[in-house]
């Protein structure tokens, strides 16, 4: 009889993760909520092993570890746990994980969600925990209630559920649905893989005998799947479940066991099988069953078996593999250990351990680390398919984009998702690391995850948006004209400084710095440094703030008082000339004005004629008001007294008339100004004026 055992067969991933970490961990103060998976055999050793199965977290006590087993658990027992200090071991499968956040994140945005699956599944029972009151669940494929019509709805379904049950629930929601269906495909692929391999055996093979838990949904399943195809199913708990003559007038039989079956009751029925003697008798090829699974060539890359220690030396250890007498060598460099002794493993003689099949060709390869490294994997990819963000180091780039490498898994960045906008020169990327996000994640033939920069620098550009936007309204709601703000000066312009208030940018214009004018920002701020400032402006609409520093500042008339008193001599510029007079810079804001009459000790005509813009002067204040901001000075009280001579005669008896002046010469002129009496150039220029007349 030709026996053939299907490929996708045993713990998948997430269950034998689960198992996996289960044994590992201390019984003392240990639960496990639920049955770590629906298998007896499994349950059995849990059990055996001391740690405690309890079906509700008010069984646990405070203080105490659980363990979550691999079909997950509703969202608020994490809370619950952390308010009663129970440390939490979480073993919930990477599929179901990515389910919770589908659910949750449909639900938050308005969706009613529908879950595909058994309602009494515990990870069905999980899921309602992501999403309810808003979701139910649905099982049969012909009754979807009316109620759903005017919904919006978002469609999951359970891990472990029939694809072609799934297939026809979907077609018919959309039927009865008038609205937008969101359907995601959340069944496992492993489920998928397996569906469809006992899908093909049922068809060719006489009869199929189908191992694993009698509780076991996914195993189920397989069984259910393969009645519609065979007409001999044989549904096995384990291997004494079978009266083995039975199949003794079949030409061909296919073995398959769910995710939930150890390897190890699979096994037990091969032998039972191979120990059947009318088996051996009549069906002599039985033999090379057991013969063709001790052949290394029968082996498929990626595969766990289990082995035997059967010696340990310096190189590493002798191994037995199932149903085969000969021994493999294992390499101490493929162990799962820190430092490999081979007296730790000489004491482990006879013990098992779990190998996966690494190389096939030339020789077979296998490695305990390796099975680590891909749960690990396994884990990692499914939450990259759930939307996590991970990291890679580009290692190449074609005309299409950029490729790396994850694992056993290449990654492609397709050119336009590198970054937002064209990127011209792809090569510069090689050798950076990637932030990305999978956009798909392909499993079957070539494992590939396709994925995106664009679309985390896209949201993270969108949050600062937004982040800055919130910032600016309670900024813009804490401010008002006339208030006074503490900034820090960021950096200068030519128009003037931009000053960081509360994380907002305000703009000090170079005329609000100085009431004595600045020629540059640095002459009044320091880069870096902070200061009072005063709220000028205030534009909401156009998101800008003025802002003054000159406000807070006294103005040089503030200083003036006690400084400068009627009398003082003072020096200063002439800086502008007006009609009535000359004004004189005291100091820098502080004006004085030269009437035109105190100029000189002659009469002139108009100030230019003795004064310049830019001349240095002396002068006498003859008053000052403060609070006015104005000060009258005088430069001929400076200058002496010159002796007037008359130019012109006149009557000295009343009622004479006045007689008319003579015209005073240049000499005469001359001769009323003592050159050693001239004080500033303006009074030389004068001096000079009066020579050309």
């Amino acid at each position: 009889m030709k026996v053939i055992l299907a490929k996708n067969s045993g713990f998948c991933v997430g269950v034998k993760s689960a198992v996996d970490t289960a044994m590992s961990l201390a019984p003392e103060n240990t639960y496990i909520l639920g049955e770590i998976i629906h298998n007896a055999v499994v349950v059995k050793a849990i059990n055996d092993k001391g740690l405690k199965v309890v079906d509700r977290l008010e069984d646990i006590p405070d203080g105490a570890t659980v363990v979550f087993r691999s079909h997950g658990v509703p969202e608020n027992y994490y809370e619950l746990c952390n308010k009663r200090n129970i440390k939490i071991v979480d073993c919930t499968c990477g599929f179901v994980r990515r389910t919770q956040k589908i659910v949750k994140e449909q639900c938050s945005l308005g969706k009613y969600v529908i879950i595909v699956g058994e309602p009494e599944h515990p990870e069905v029972t999980g899921l309602l925990g992501w999403c309810s009151p808003n979701a139910e669940v649905l099982n049969d494929c012909d009754e979807i209630p009316d109620k759903l019509r005017q919904k919006d709805l978002c469609v999951v379904c359970q891990t472990t559920f029939s694809a072609e049950k799934f297939e026809k629930i979907i077609k018919n929601i959309k039927k009865v649905c008038e609205k937008t269906v969101a359907v995601f495909k959340t069944i496992c692929y492993t489920t998928i893989e397996r569906q469809k391999e006992v899908e093909q055996l049922a068809k060719t093979c006489d009869a199929i005998l189908v191992v694993g838990g009698l509780n076991s949904s996914n195993t189920n399943k397989l069984y259910e799947l393969a009645k519609k195809h065979c007409g001999n199913v044989f549904r096995l708990s384990d291997a004494d479940d079978l009266d083995y003559s039975r199949l003794n007038n079949f030409k061909s039989a296919g073995i398959v066991s769910g995710a939930s079956t150890p390897d190890e009751q699979t096994r037990e029925v091969l032998l039972k099988m191979a120990e059947n003697t009318e088996v051996k008798a009549t069906n002599p090829t039985m033999d090379d069953v057991v013969a063709k699974i001790d052949n290394e060539s029968k082996f498929r890359k990626g595969q766990t078996v289990q082995a035997t220690i059967s010696e340990a030396n310096d190189e590493g250890l002798q191994i037995l593999l199932p149903f085969s007498k000969k021994e493999i060598a294992l390499s101490k460099d493929e162990l799962d250990c820190e430092e490999y002794k081979a007296s730790d493993y000489a004491e482990k003689i006879g013990e098992t351990i779990d190998l996966l099949v690494v190389e096939l060709k030339p020789n077979l390869k296998l490695s305990q680390k390796m099975i680590k490294v891909l749960q690990q994997e396994e884990v990692l990819s499914a939450e990259i398919e759930g939307g996590k963000e991970f990291s890679v180091v580009c290692t190449g780039s074609n005309k299409g984009g950029l490729v790396a490498q994850m694992g056993t898994f290449s990654v492609f960045v397709p050119a336009k998702e590198i970054r937002p906008g064209f990127v011209k020169d792809m090569t510069k990327y090689v050798g950076k690391t990637l932030r990305l996000r999978a956009l798909e994640v392909k499993r079957s033939g070539k494992k590939e995850i396709i994925a995106s920069q664009r679309v985390i620098l896209e949201e993270e550009r969108q949050a600062r948006d937004a982040a800055r936007l919130e910032r600016e309204e309670e900024f813009f709601a804490s401010i008002s004209v006339g208030d006074i703000v503490i900034g820090k000066v960021e950096r200068a312009t030519g128009f003037g400084a931009f000053v960081s208030v509360n994380g907002f940018d305000c703009l000090a214009h170079i005329s609000d710095l100085s009431w004595t004018g600045a020629e540059a920002v640095t002459d009044v701020l320091e880069i870096g440094k902070t200061y009072d400032f005063l709220v000028l402006k205030i534009d909401k609409e156009n998101r800008k703030v003025s802002i003054g520093y000159k406000q807070l500042q006294p103005q040089p008339w503030d200083l003036a008082e006690g400084k400068y008193n009627a009398g003082d001599v003072v020096h200063g510029k002439v800086v502008r000339i007006v009609p009535f007079g000359a004004f004189v810079e005291v100091e820098k804001g502080i004006d004085g004005l030269v009437h035109v009459s105190q100029i000189s000790h002659e009469r002139i005509e108009t100030p230019a004629t003795c004064l310049n813009v830019g001349d240095e002067v002396d002068a006498k204040i003859i008053a000052i008001d403060v609070e006015a901001r104005k000060m009258n000075l005088s430069i001929k009280a400076l200058l002496p007294e010159v002796e007037k001579k008359k130019r012109n005669t006149e009557e000295s008896e009343e009622g004479s008339p006045r007689k008319t002046r003579a015209p005073r010469r240049e000499e005469d002129e001359l001769s009323t100004w003592s050159e050693g009496s001239i004080t500033g150039t303006s009074l030389g220029d004068l001096l000079a004026n009066a020579k050309k007349q």
